[in-house]
């Protein structure tokens, strides 16, 4: 029978731990939240891998190593509402929920959405509100936030996503650009997203935040 809390262990100390990650909350985190649980049973295997792991067809858990660095970057305080977008059965607002306030999570499959919400009550995880619909609109109603994080590649950020973060808050993106990828953090000011370079990370870019196609006469 797999050890699954070794593997949560060394995939700590392994692939988090030496990405520079530091805050105890996020180190605690990952090493309470059964990644494993998370994935479809026949990827249970490759959840500490270290790699991206399919959820269903556009949709990919990130590797521990963005995850946890996207995190640090974004600071985060038990004040904060967070919107976890694309978040897939979980696990991402698992781990955010025990740093947080509250999550709200998105998703646009009902019935992924369905087994998310069941494996987040098996986990006690009372504070994250799955919201089913387009990643690219968010989940305005529950907003604005503190915090949002985006669980996939991105070209652009929709003007819906923008909106919905408060005076002040932050943003974490990975944005692709000719195949590349590298994660931004974003801080609203006046109105505006000020962005900066945080790291180097790439992921697929999720559907709704691509670059719109330009056709040459």
């Amino acid at each position: 029978m797999t050890d699954f809390a070794t593997r949560r262990r060394m995939m700590v100390d392994t692939q988090v731990r030496p990405s520079d990650v530091t805050e105890f909350p996020i180190i605690e985190s990952m090493l309470t939240v059964p990644r494993e649980k998370f994935v479809p049973v026949e990827k249970v295997e490759a959840a500490y891998s270290g790699d991206h792991v399919e959820l269903w067809s556009g949709r990919h858990l990130l590797d521990a190593r963005l995850f946890a660095k996207m995190l640090e970057v974004l600071d985060l305080t038990n004040d904060d509402l967070v919107l976890d977008i694309g978040a897939g059965l979980g696990y991402s607002s698992a781990v955010i929920a025990r740093i947080a306030e509250a999550v709200i999570a998105v998703e646009d499959d009902e019935a992924q959405v369905a087994e998310a919400q069941s494996l987040l009550s098996d986990n006690h995880s009372d504070n994250v509100v799955f919201h089913t619909g387009s990643l690219a609109d968010g989940a305005a109603e529950h907003g604005p936030y503190d915090v949002i994080i985006i669980q996939g590649g991105v070209e652009v950020v929709p003007a819906a996503i923008a909106d919905q973060l408060k005076e002040g808050g932050r943003i974490a993106c990975i944005f692709i650009e000719d195949a590349l990828g590298t994660v931004r953090v974003g801080h609203k000011l006046e109105g505006e997203i000020a962005w900066r370079h945080a790291f180097n990370g790439t992921a697929p870019v999720l559907k709704g935040f691509e670059k719109a196609t330009e056709f040459a006469l």
